[in-house]
């Protein structure tokens, strides 16, 4: 396994996820730096200034890597647009200096896109920016070690993180807020738009007396798959502080597979996270609490 160097004390836990996985892929791969450039068509000094924190790949080249680590490229292009957010964040109002050894397109230009791509991240990927930050600590161990070289670094990077982190968590409480509400007025829509004769407790939520709603769990299986009424999606991306009836669903097959997320509220909490965790282990997938296209393969098979 390759010995990396250390990444740069000040770089941001979410861009430091991103180089982690990036690293890892490469040393599952077993390709050198210029084979690496050969496969990718990105220069082996840009790979190099890629895994080594100094500049942010393009969204082209963390699929490209992805494609030979034989990773799912839908959790690694989520981690790139969470640390392309954190990366226009870092350098606004700066220019960030590179070498002279330049990759097969601009440095600059491949800086612009992925700065443009964190654009487009919306509420949704708020919760990615959590997982991020939760994830970074438990990467910097063992050949990965990316620990700052001094306390005095250690003790900046950490007031960083618990700052970013505090404002996150204020966005997500917020963001959870309105997406609950929103699909609680949805909800309600629905309901009084359909015939009190075709009402199925199968498909629509039911409210609680004094709480939140919940949801039924009506198991069956179709086609060699199992499904609960609530959803049929077989790759939608849910992670902890999502709400809906894809939770619910989701809720519902952990618990037929022997797992106890709690109640069915259709909520992605912390039981349902605990669930989740132990079902990847079970099944031989990535544990990270982060329901993707594996982990509904395994809750539906």
């Amino acid at each position: 396994m390759s010995r990396w160097k250390a990444l740069p004390g000040e770089l941001d836990p979410r861009v430091r996820q991103l180089v982690v996985r990036l690293r890892r892929l490469k040393d599952h791969s077993g390709l050198s730096l210029r084979q690496l450039a050969a496969k990718t068509g990105y220069s082996a000094s840009s790979w190099e200034r890629y895994l080594g924190g100094r500049s942010l790949p393009p969204r082209e080249a963390v699929e490209a890597m992805a494609r030979i680590g034989g990773a799912d490229p839908t959790r690694l292009l989520a981690l790139h647009e969470v640390a392309a957010e954190a990366w226009g964040e870092g350098r606004a109002g700066t220019s960030a200096p590179e070498g002279s050894d330049a990759p097969n397109a601009p440095v600059a230009s491949e800086a612009t896109e992925a700065t443009g791509t964190a654009g487009t991240a919306g509420a949704a990927h708020t919760v990615e920016v959590v997982g991020a930050l939760q994830a970074a600590g438990a990467d910097d161990t063992g050949p990965y070690n990316l620990a700052a070289p001094n306390e005095e670094t250690r003790q900046g990077r950490s007031l960083r993180v618990a700052l970013v982190a505090g404002a996150v968590a204020l966005v997500l409480a917020v963001s959870s807020a309105v997406l609950l509400a929103v699909r609680l007025t949805d909800g309600d829509s629905r309901a009084s738009a359909t015939p009190l004769g075709s009402a199925t407790s199968s498909v629509s939520p039911s409210p609680s007396p004094s709480g939140p709603r919940t949801y039924a769990c009506e198991v069956e299986r179709i086609d060699g798959r199992w499904y609960a009424g609530n959803s049929r999606t077989r790759d939608a991306v849910l992670a902890e502080g999502l709400a809906g009836p894809e939770v619910a669903e989701a809720q519902c097959l952990l618990r037929r597979a022997g797992f106890a997320p709690g109640v069915v509220d259709g909520i992605f909490g912390p039981h349902t996270k605990s669930a989740v965790e132990q079902l990847q282990k079970r099944a031989g997938l990535v544990v990270d609490g982060i329901i993707g296209r594996h982990t509904w393969g395994a809750l539906r098979r």
